[in-house]
């Protein structure tokens, strides 16, 4: 089974590369404040992680709301609003490993929900 099928919704596809790219950004700073003090201190600028959350609440409301509402089924909603709930829980964790922690396993559980979204689209 394909991971990604032809007809899957642009919102889940932008929605999963955005979990993606924040991965990647909380591995990269939390590597690079160990390395590199200064540049750390840019990326870990409260706008980027506000900011980032805000979009990944955006599209998982419009790419998760419109499989809901197109299928019935709310199990990729419940899935992914769990993932940005322990995503938005990991900005109390200012600046800590378990910020990181938090983070990724957050970003983990809103791309199944955006997965689960994009194979109920194609069904």
């Amino acid at each position: 089974m394909k991971a990604f099928s032809p007809d899957m919704s642009i919102i889940d596809r932008l929605a999963i590369g955005l979990s993606a790219l924040c991965g990647v950004h909380c591995l990269a700073t939390s590597l690079l404040i160990g390395a590199m003090a200064s540049l750390g201190g840019v990326l870990e600028t409260p706008i980027i992680h506000e900011g980032g959350l805000m979009l990944a609440i955006l599209l998982g409301a419009i790419g998760l709301g419109a499989g809901a509402l197109r299928k019935g089924t709310l199990l990729p909603v419940a899935v992914g609003s769990l993932g940005l709930g322990v995503m938005a829980g990991a900005m109390s964790h200012h600046h800590s490993a378990m910020e990181t922690v938090y983070t990724l396993i957050g970003v983990g559980i809103l791309s199944l929900g955006h997965l689960l979204n994009g194979r109920q689209h194609s069904h």
